[in-house]
Protein backbone atom coordinates (compact mmCIF):
# COMPACT_ATOMS: atom_id res chain seq x y z
CA UNK A 1 0.00 0.00 0.00
CA UNK A 2 1.41 3.55 -0.79
CA UNK A 3 1.73 6.08 1.58
CA UNK A 4 2.01 9.98 1.66
CA UNK A 5 5.35 9.06 2.96
CA UNK A 6 6.62 8.18 -0.70
CA UNK A 7 5.74 10.99 -2.66
CA UNK A 8 7.83 13.29 0.27
CA UNK A 9 9.98 13.60 -2.70
CA UNK A 10 7.49 16.34 -4.52
CA UNK A 11 7.41 18.65 -1.65
CA UNK A 12 9.27 21.69 -3.60
CA UNK A 13 10.38 19.54 -6.80
CA UNK A 14 10.96 22.24 -9.68
CA UNK A 15 10.36 21.23 -13.24
CA UNK A 16 12.85 23.74 -15.56
CA UNK A 17 11.89 23.68 -19.09
CA UNK A 18 14.95 24.42 -21.51
CA UNK A 19 13.53 25.95 -24.78
CA UNK A 20 9.94 27.54 -24.78
CA UNK A 21 8.88 27.20 -28.33
CA UNK A 22 5.32 26.08 -29.26
CA UNK A 23 5.89 22.05 -27.61
CA UNK A 24 7.39 23.99 -24.47
CA UNK A 25 4.98 26.09 -23.70
CA UNK A 26 2.33 23.53 -24.49
CA UNK A 27 4.25 21.69 -21.22
CA UNK A 28 4.85 24.54 -19.29
CA UNK A 29 1.25 25.76 -18.97
CA UNK A 30 -0.10 21.84 -18.87
CA UNK A 31 2.14 21.37 -16.13
CA UNK A 32 1.26 24.89 -14.11
CA UNK A 33 -2.18 24.91 -14.67
CA UNK A 34 -2.63 21.40 -13.12
CA UNK A 35 -2.83 22.96 -10.02
CA UNK A 36 -0.60 20.43 -8.71
CA UNK A 37 -3.28 18.06 -7.80
CA UNK A 38 -2.46 14.80 -9.28
CA UNK A 39 -5.35 11.91 -9.54
CA UNK A 40 -2.36 8.70 -8.69
CA UNK A 41 -3.24 5.87 -10.50
CA UNK A 42 -4.79 3.22 -8.41
CA UNK A 43 -3.26 0.33 -10.40
CA UNK A 44 -0.08 1.56 -9.61
CA UNK A 45 -0.01 2.81 -6.55
CA UNK A 46 -2.21 1.28 -4.83
CA UNK A 47 -5.24 3.37 -2.30
CA UNK A 48 -3.56 6.47 -0.57
CA UNK A 49 -4.05 7.04 3.20
CA UNK A 50 -4.06 10.75 4.67
CA UNK A 51 -5.85 11.79 7.74
CA UNK A 52 -7.49 8.06 8.03
CA UNK A 53 -9.44 8.57 5.09
CA UNK A 54 -9.45 7.42 1.64
CA UNK A 55 -8.74 9.59 -1.16
CA UNK A 56 -7.27 9.72 -5.28
CA UNK A 57 -5.15 12.54 -5.16
CA UNK A 58 -2.16 13.87 -4.42
CA UNK A 59 -0.96 17.60 -3.83
CA UNK A 60 2.55 18.26 -6.02
CA UNK A 61 4.17 20.93 -4.82
CA UNK A 62 6.18 21.51 -7.67
CA UNK A 63 7.50 24.63 -9.42
CA UNK A 64 8.38 25.35 -13.03
CA UNK A 65 11.06 27.26 -14.24
CA UNK A 66 11.56 28.42 -17.95
CA UNK A 67 13.77 29.85 -20.27
CA UNK A 68 14.86 30.64 -23.78
CA UNK A 69 16.65 32.37 -25.91
CA UNK A 70 18.32 35.57 -23.47
CA UNK A 71 17.39 37.63 -26.24
CA UNK A 72 13.77 36.64 -25.50
CA UNK A 73 13.62 37.06 -21.65
CA UNK A 74 12.04 39.86 -21.24
CA UNK A 75 9.46 38.81 -23.82
CA UNK A 76 8.56 35.36 -22.00
CA UNK A 77 8.79 37.32 -18.43
CA UNK A 78 6.05 39.23 -19.85
CA UNK A 79 3.93 36.73 -21.00
CA UNK A 80 3.66 34.44 -18.14
CA UNK A 81 3.86 37.58 -15.44
CA UNK A 82 0.44 36.59 -14.45
CA UNK A 83 1.07 32.91 -14.03
CA UNK A 84 2.59 32.27 -10.38
CA UNK A 85 3.39 28.95 -11.05
CA UNK A 86 6.20 29.83 -13.85
CA UNK A 87 8.94 31.48 -13.70
CA UNK A 88 10.73 32.46 -16.25
CA UNK A 89 14.70 32.86 -16.03
CA UNK A 90 17.22 34.15 -18.14
CA UNK A 91 19.13 31.07 -18.95
CA UNK A 92 19.30 27.63 -19.08
CA UNK A 93 22.30 27.80 -16.55
CA UNK A 94 19.84 29.11 -14.04
CA UNK A 95 17.10 26.47 -14.93
CA UNK A 96 19.64 23.79 -14.38
CA UNK A 97 21.17 24.80 -11.31
CA UNK A 98 17.99 24.82 -9.62
CA UNK A 99 15.60 22.23 -11.22
CA UNK A 100 15.23 18.60 -10.00
CA UNK A 101 13.72 17.81 -13.53
CA UNK A 102 14.96 19.37 -16.51
CA UNK A 103 13.31 18.87 -20.07
CA UNK A 104 15.33 20.19 -23.00
CA UNK A 105 12.43 21.13 -25.33
CA UNK A 106 14.31 22.44 -28.57
CA UNK A 107 14.63 21.67 -32.20
CA UNK A 108 16.74 18.06 -32.72
CA UNK A 109 19.45 20.00 -34.70
CA UNK A 110 20.30 22.38 -31.77
CA UNK A 111 19.84 19.58 -29.16
CA UNK A 112 24.13 19.03 -29.57
CA UNK A 113 24.95 22.17 -28.80
CA UNK A 114 22.20 23.55 -25.96
CA UNK A 115 22.97 20.55 -24.33
CA UNK A 116 26.71 21.33 -24.43
CA UNK A 117 26.27 24.82 -23.10
CA UNK A 118 24.06 24.23 -19.85
CA UNK A 119 24.53 20.66 -19.26
CA UNK A 120 27.52 21.18 -16.80
CA UNK A 121 24.90 23.24 -15.02
CA UNK A 122 22.70 20.44 -14.09
CA UNK A 123 22.00 20.33 -10.82
CA UNK A 124 23.38 16.96 -8.46
CA UNK A 125 21.31 14.35 -8.77
CA UNK A 126 18.65 15.71 -11.18
CA UNK A 127 16.82 13.97 -13.73
CA UNK A 128 17.12 14.96 -17.64
CA UNK A 129 15.44 14.77 -20.24
CA UNK A 130 14.26 16.23 -23.88
CA UNK A 131 11.06 16.28 -25.53
CA UNK A 132 12.56 16.67 -29.13
CA UNK A 133 11.37 14.04 -32.18
CA UNK A 134 14.64 12.68 -32.85
CA UNK A 135 16.38 10.38 -29.87
CA UNK A 136 19.45 9.34 -31.36
CA UNK A 137 21.44 13.12 -31.40
CA UNK A 138 19.67 13.90 -28.25
CA UNK A 139 20.70 10.46 -26.24
CA UNK A 140 24.47 11.26 -27.87
CA UNK A 141 24.35 14.84 -26.33
CA UNK A 142 22.98 13.63 -22.86
CA UNK A 143 25.83 11.06 -22.76
CA UNK A 144 28.44 13.65 -23.75
CA UNK A 145 28.20 16.36 -21.79
CA UNK A 146 25.46 15.69 -18.38
CA UNK A 147 27.70 14.99 -15.03
CA UNK A 148 27.65 11.46 -14.36
CA UNK A 149 25.50 11.45 -11.45
CA UNK A 150 22.42 12.59 -13.54
CA UNK A 151 19.76 10.63 -14.54
CA UNK A 152 18.29 10.40 -17.99
CA UNK A 153 14.57 9.89 -18.72
CA UNK A 154 13.63 10.85 -22.25
CA UNK A 155 9.77 11.75 -23.55
CA UNK A 156 7.89 12.50 -26.67
CA UNK A 157 4.44 13.77 -26.89
CA UNK A 158 3.23 12.43 -29.90
CA UNK A 159 1.10 14.87 -31.26
CA UNK A 160 1.26 18.84 -32.00
CA UNK A 161 1.17 21.91 -29.35
CA UNK A 162 -2.36 22.37 -30.26
CA UNK A 163 -3.83 18.98 -29.52
CA UNK A 164 -5.21 17.99 -26.61
CA UNK A 165 -2.72 15.62 -25.22
CA UNK A 166 -5.78 13.52 -22.82
CA UNK A 167 -5.46 9.95 -24.59
CA UNK A 168 -2.59 11.03 -26.97
CA UNK A 169 0.79 8.46 -26.79
CA UNK A 170 3.15 9.88 -25.07
CA UNK A 171 6.59 7.93 -25.17
CA UNK A 172 8.63 7.75 -21.96
CA UNK A 173 12.45 6.33 -22.33
CA UNK A 174 14.61 5.13 -19.37
CA UNK A 175 18.02 5.72 -20.90
CA UNK A 176 19.76 6.37 -17.38
CA UNK A 177 18.06 6.42 -14.41
CA UNK A 178 16.87 3.98 -11.13
CA UNK A 179 13.01 3.25 -10.99
CA UNK A 180 12.71 5.98 -8.46
CA UNK A 181 13.67 8.60 -10.70
CA UNK A 182 11.28 7.38 -13.38
CA UNK A 183 8.90 6.97 -11.47
CA UNK A 184 8.94 10.44 -10.73
CA UNK A 185 8.96 11.72 -13.82
CA UNK A 186 5.96 9.40 -14.97
CA UNK A 187 3.78 10.96 -12.00
CA UNK A 188 4.70 14.42 -13.32
CA UNK A 189 3.48 13.88 -16.74
CA UNK A 190 0.51 12.20 -15.25
CA UNK A 191 -1.23 15.99 -15.56
CA UNK A 192 -1.14 15.94 -19.62
CA UNK A 193 -3.31 12.86 -19.09
CA UNK A 194 -1.34 10.62 -21.77
CA UNK A 195 -1.22 6.97 -22.44
CA UNK A 196 1.89 5.83 -21.60
CA UNK A 197 4.36 4.14 -24.11
CA UNK A 198 7.60 2.46 -23.00
CA UNK A 199 10.51 2.11 -25.43
CA UNK A 200 13.87 2.61 -25.78
CA UNK A 201 15.36 5.60 -27.84
CA UNK A 202 16.53 3.14 -30.61
CA UNK A 203 12.69 1.99 -31.35
CA UNK A 204 11.29 5.45 -30.29
CA UNK A 205 13.21 6.63 -33.97
CA UNK A 206 12.59 3.38 -35.81
CA UNK A 207 8.54 3.71 -35.31
CA UNK A 208 8.49 7.46 -35.81
CA UNK A 209 10.57 6.62 -38.71
CA UNK A 210 7.98 4.50 -40.08
CA UNK A 211 5.13 7.08 -39.36
CA UNK A 212 5.85 10.39 -38.72
CA UNK A 213 8.82 11.25 -41.00
CA UNK A 214 7.57 9.10 -44.22
CA UNK A 215 4.12 10.72 -44.13
CA UNK A 216 5.06 13.93 -43.27
CA UNK A 217 7.26 13.22 -46.93
CA UNK A 218 3.71 12.85 -48.43
CA UNK A 219 2.06 16.46 -47.04
CA UNK A 220 4.94 18.58 -47.93
CA UNK A 221 5.28 16.92 -52.05
CA UNK A 222 1.48 17.61 -52.03
CA UNK A 223 2.55 21.60 -51.00
CA UNK A 224 5.17 21.59 -53.12
CA UNK A 225 3.30 19.89 -56.50
CA UNK A 226 0.14 22.60 -56.05
CA UNK A 227 2.80 24.98 -55.29
CA UNK A 228 4.85 24.02 -58.58
CA UNK A 229 1.62 24.54 -60.44
CA UNK A 230 0.47 27.43 -59.07
CA UNK A 231 -3.22 26.15 -57.36
CA UNK A 232 -4.82 26.34 -54.54
CA UNK A 233 -6.43 22.86 -54.62
CA UNK A 234 -9.88 23.31 -52.81
CA UNK A 235 -10.66 26.48 -55.28
CA UNK A 236 -10.13 24.25 -58.22
CA UNK A 237 -13.81 23.67 -58.85
CA UNK A 238 -14.67 19.91 -58.80
CA UNK A 239 -10.86 18.40 -59.17
CA UNK A 240 -10.31 18.14 -55.36
CA UNK A 241 -13.83 17.09 -53.88
CA UNK A 242 -14.06 14.80 -51.61
CA UNK A 243 -13.34 13.19 -47.83
CA UNK A 244 -9.98 11.56 -49.48
CA UNK A 245 -9.19 14.77 -50.48
CA UNK A 246 -10.21 17.06 -47.69
CA UNK A 247 -7.81 15.03 -45.44
CA UNK A 248 -4.81 16.05 -48.27
CA UNK A 249 -5.31 19.58 -48.13
CA UNK A 250 -6.01 20.53 -44.47
CA UNK A 251 -2.77 18.24 -43.53
CA UNK A 252 -0.90 19.64 -45.87
CA UNK A 253 -1.75 23.02 -44.69
CA UNK A 254 -1.69 21.94 -41.31
CA UNK A 255 2.07 20.82 -41.96
CA UNK A 256 3.26 23.68 -43.89
CA UNK A 257 1.32 26.25 -40.93
CA UNK A 258 4.03 24.91 -38.63
CA UNK A 259 8.17 25.92 -38.29
CA UNK A 260 10.17 23.99 -40.75
CA UNK A 261 12.36 22.77 -38.71
CA UNK A 262 9.50 20.39 -36.54
CA UNK A 263 9.49 18.51 -39.80
CA UNK A 264 13.62 18.76 -40.76
CA UNK A 265 15.21 17.39 -37.23
CA UNK A 266 12.46 14.57 -37.58
CA UNK A 267 13.70 13.39 -41.37
CA UNK A 268 17.60 14.68 -41.06
CA UNK A 269 18.72 13.61 -38.26
CA UNK A 270 16.67 10.20 -37.39
CA UNK A 271 18.91 7.71 -39.30
CA UNK A 272 16.18 5.60 -39.14
CA UNK A 273 14.00 7.74 -41.53
CA UNK A 274 16.56 7.87 -44.92
CA UNK A 275 15.45 4.85 -46.00
CA UNK A 276 12.18 5.03 -45.80
CA UNK A 277 11.68 8.65 -47.18
CA UNK A 278 14.19 7.23 -50.13
CA UNK A 279 11.27 4.38 -50.71
CA UNK A 280 8.96 7.03 -51.03
CA UNK A 281 10.50 9.05 -53.32
CA UNK A 282 11.27 5.61 -55.43
CA UNK A 283 7.84 4.35 -54.86
CA UNK A 284 6.29 7.68 -56.00
CA UNK A 285 8.34 7.92 -59.51
CA UNK A 286 8.37 4.30 -60.01
CA UNK A 287 4.75 4.23 -60.00
CA UNK A 288 4.09 7.50 -62.24
CA UNK A 289 6.30 5.89 -64.81
CA UNK A 290 3.85 2.51 -65.18
CA UNK A 291 0.85 4.87 -65.15
CA UNK A 292 2.59 7.34 -68.02
CA UNK A 293 3.82 4.46 -69.76
CA UNK A 294 0.27 2.85 -69.49
CA UNK A 295 1.58 -0.41 -68.10
CA UNK A 296 -1.83 -1.27 -66.85
CA UNK A 297 -0.88 -4.89 -66.09
CA UNK A 298 2.22 -4.06 -64.30
CA UNK A 299 0.71 -1.21 -62.22
CA UNK A 300 -2.27 -3.52 -61.08
CA UNK A 301 0.38 -6.10 -59.82
CA UNK A 302 2.75 -4.17 -58.36
CA UNK A 303 -0.20 -2.62 -55.97
CA UNK A 304 -2.12 -5.88 -55.20
CA UNK A 305 1.08 -7.27 -54.02
CA UNK A 306 1.54 -4.25 -51.49
CA UNK A 307 -2.04 -4.64 -50.61
CA UNK A 308 -1.94 -8.13 -49.65
CA UNK A 309 1.40 -7.49 -47.63
CA UNK A 310 0.14 -4.30 -45.69
CA UNK A 311 -3.40 -5.10 -45.27
CA UNK A 312 -3.26 -8.69 -45.51
CA UNK A 313 -4.86 -11.40 -47.98
CA UNK A 314 -8.69 -11.43 -49.00
CA UNK A 315 -9.79 -13.79 -46.41
CA UNK A 316 -7.85 -12.83 -43.47
CA UNK A 317 -7.40 -8.75 -43.89
CA UNK A 318 -5.17 -6.82 -41.17
CA UNK A 319 -7.61 -4.04 -40.53
CA UNK A 320 -10.11 -4.17 -38.11
CA UNK A 321 -13.88 -4.60 -38.99
CA UNK A 322 -14.96 -1.65 -37.78
CA UNK A 323 -12.57 1.20 -40.77
CA UNK A 324 -10.34 3.74 -39.00
CA UNK A 325 -12.00 6.35 -40.58
CA UNK A 326 -15.71 7.44 -41.84
CA UNK A 327 -15.25 9.37 -45.13
CA UNK A 328 -18.81 10.94 -44.76
CA UNK A 329 -17.40 12.30 -41.40
CA UNK A 330 -14.65 13.97 -43.02
CA UNK A 331 -16.76 15.54 -46.29
CA UNK A 332 -17.40 17.83 -43.31
CA UNK A 333 -14.07 19.59 -43.40
CA UNK A 334 -13.87 21.05 -47.00
CA UNK A 335 -12.16 24.10 -47.68
CA UNK A 336 -13.94 23.80 -51.22
CA UNK A 337 -16.90 26.55 -51.71
CA UNK A 338 -18.94 25.53 -54.47
CA UNK A 339 -20.89 28.28 -56.52
CA UNK A 340 -23.99 28.67 -58.31
CA UNK A 341 -25.87 26.08 -55.27
CA UNK A 342 -24.91 23.29 -56.86
CA UNK A 343 -22.99 21.95 -54.16
CA UNK A 344 -20.25 20.34 -53.83
CA UNK A 345 -21.11 17.08 -55.88
CA UNK A 346 -18.52 14.32 -56.62
CA UNK A 347 -15.25 15.32 -57.60
CA UNK A 348 -13.55 14.24 -60.51
CA UNK A 349 -11.78 10.54 -60.30
CA UNK A 350 -8.21 11.06 -58.84
CA UNK A 351 -5.61 7.93 -58.89
CA UNK A 352 -4.31 9.08 -56.00
CA UNK A 353 -0.41 8.87 -56.28
CA UNK A 354 0.51 9.52 -53.01
CA UNK A 355 -1.97 7.25 -51.13
CA UNK A 356 -0.65 4.17 -53.65
CA UNK A 357 3.02 5.24 -53.37
CA UNK A 358 2.49 5.25 -49.33
CA UNK A 359 1.03 1.85 -49.23
CA UNK A 360 4.10 0.93 -51.96
CA UNK A 361 6.81 2.34 -49.80
CA UNK A 362 4.97 0.20 -46.49
CA UNK A 363 5.12 -2.97 -48.42
CA UNK A 364 9.03 -2.62 -49.71
CA UNK A 365 10.18 -1.65 -46.01
CA UNK A 366 8.32 -4.57 -44.87
CA UNK A 367 6.05 -2.28 -42.20
CA UNK A 368 2.75 -2.99 -41.24
CA UNK A 369 1.29 0.15 -39.90
CA UNK A 370 -1.23 -1.50 -37.58
CA UNK A 371 1.71 -2.78 -35.30
CA UNK A 372 2.49 1.27 -34.57
CA UNK A 373 -1.10 2.42 -33.45
CA UNK A 374 -0.05 2.70 -30.02
CA UNK A 375 2.21 5.49 -30.30
CA UNK A 376 0.69 6.61 -33.84
CA UNK A 377 0.13 10.69 -33.94
CA UNK A 378 -3.22 12.32 -35.11
CA UNK A 379 -2.02 12.61 -38.65
CA UNK A 380 -0.68 9.56 -39.23
CA UNK A 381 -3.66 7.89 -37.84
CA UNK A 382 -5.53 9.98 -40.26
CA UNK A 383 -3.25 9.02 -43.01
CA UNK A 384 -3.26 5.17 -42.41
CA UNK A 385 -7.76 5.66 -42.33
CA UNK A 386 -7.61 7.44 -45.35
CA UNK A 387 -5.12 4.97 -47.24
CA UNK A 388 -7.33 1.60 -45.40
CA UNK A 389 -10.39 3.56 -46.76
CA UNK A 390 -8.97 3.61 -50.23
CA UNK A 391 -7.69 -0.16 -50.59
CA UNK A 392 -10.76 -1.77 -48.89
CA UNK A 393 -13.76 0.30 -50.59
CA UNK A 394 -15.37 -1.63 -53.26
CA UNK A 395 -14.15 -0.71 -56.92
CA UNK A 396 -12.25 1.89 -55.27
CA UNK A 397 -8.76 0.96 -55.53
CA UNK A 398 -9.43 -0.57 -59.10
CA UNK A 399 -10.96 3.01 -60.15
CA UNK A 400 -7.87 5.07 -59.26
CA UNK A 401 -5.83 2.33 -61.14
CA UNK A 402 -7.80 3.04 -64.47
CA UNK A 403 -7.30 6.64 -63.72
CA UNK A 404 -3.85 6.23 -63.03
CA UNK A 405 -3.34 4.83 -66.82
CA UNK A 406 -6.37 6.24 -68.90
CA UNK A 407 -7.02 9.96 -67.04
CA UNK A 408 -4.80 12.60 -67.61
CA UNK A 409 -6.27 15.08 -65.56
CA UNK A 410 -3.54 15.20 -62.83
CA UNK A 411 -0.74 13.72 -64.44
CA UNK A 412 0.70 17.47 -64.19
CA UNK A 413 0.28 17.58 -60.27
CA UNK A 414 1.43 13.80 -60.61
CA UNK A 415 4.75 14.76 -62.08
CA UNK A 416 5.37 17.88 -59.61
CA UNK A 417 4.14 15.37 -56.90
CA UNK A 418 7.20 12.80 -57.94
CA UNK A 419 9.41 15.55 -58.36
CA UNK A 420 9.03 16.59 -54.86
CA UNK A 421 9.38 13.58 -53.34
CA UNK A 422 12.52 13.36 -54.93
CA UNK A 423 13.59 16.68 -53.95
CA UNK A 424 12.50 16.05 -50.00
CA UNK A 425 14.37 12.90 -49.92
CA UNK A 426 17.86 14.10 -51.76
CA UNK A 427 17.65 17.04 -48.93
CA UNK A 428 17.07 13.80 -46.06
CA UNK A 429 20.06 12.19 -47.68
CA UNK A 430 22.65 14.91 -48.19
CA UNK A 431 21.92 16.42 -44.21
CA UNK A 432 20.60 19.61 -46.09
CA UNK A 433 19.24 21.59 -43.41
CA UNK A 434 19.27 25.12 -45.23
CA UNK A 435 17.90 23.47 -48.46
CA UNK A 436 14.97 22.08 -46.13
CA UNK A 437 14.39 25.36 -44.85
CA UNK A 438 14.44 27.26 -47.98
CA UNK A 439 12.50 25.02 -49.96
CA UNK A 440 9.90 24.53 -47.09
CA UNK A 441 9.48 28.32 -46.80
CA UNK A 442 8.90 29.05 -49.84
CA UNK A 443 5.97 26.81 -50.17
CA UNK A 444 4.90 28.35 -46.95
CA UNK A 445 4.98 31.51 -48.25
CA UNK A 446 2.77 30.67 -51.20
CA UNK A 447 0.10 29.27 -49.02
CA UNK A 448 0.03 31.63 -46.07
CA UNK A 449 -2.48 34.00 -47.56
CA UNK A 450 -5.12 30.86 -47.20
CA UNK A 451 -3.79 29.65 -43.56
CA UNK A 452 -6.32 32.01 -41.79
CA UNK A 453 -9.11 29.60 -41.56
CA UNK A 454 -8.18 26.91 -43.67
CA UNK A 455 -5.96 25.64 -40.12
CA UNK A 456 -8.87 26.15 -37.70
CA UNK A 457 -11.04 23.33 -40.29
CA UNK A 458 -7.82 21.20 -40.64
CA UNK A 459 -8.24 21.33 -36.57
CA UNK A 460 -11.68 20.82 -35.82
CA UNK A 461 -11.67 17.92 -38.76
CA UNK A 462 -8.26 15.94 -36.57
CA UNK A 463 -10.91 16.86 -33.55
CA UNK A 464 -13.69 15.21 -34.66
CA UNK A 465 -11.74 12.62 -35.60
CA UNK A 466 -10.07 11.85 -32.25
CA UNK A 467 -13.73 12.25 -31.14
CA UNK A 468 -15.08 9.48 -32.85
CA UNK A 469 -12.34 6.87 -32.11
CA UNK A 470 -13.63 6.89 -28.49
CA UNK A 471 -17.30 6.09 -30.12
Amino acid sequence: MATASEFAWSKDFTIGLIGMGDMGRMYARRLASAGWSFHVPIQNFGRIWLANRCVLFLLFLFRVMACDREEKFEELAKEFADNTNIQILRNGHLVSRASNYIIYSVEAAAIGRVVEQFGPSTRLGAIVGGQTSCKDPEIKAFESYLPSDVDIVSCHSLHGPNVDPRGQPLVLIKHRASDESFQKVESVLSCLNSTHVYLTAKEHDRITADTQAVTHAAFLSMGKAWHANRQFPWEEGSRYIGGIENVKINLMLRIYAQKWHVYAGLAILNPEAHKQIGQFARSSTELFYLMLEGRSDELRERVYKAKEKVFGAEGSPKWAERPLLKEELLDRFSLNKPSGGKGGGRGLPNNHLSLLAMVDCWSALGIVPYDHMICSTPLFRLWLGVAEHLFRTPGLLDECLRVGIEDKSFRRDDLQFAIAAAGWAECVSLRQFDTWRERFAVTQKFFEPRFKGAVEVGQAMIKAVLESEKE
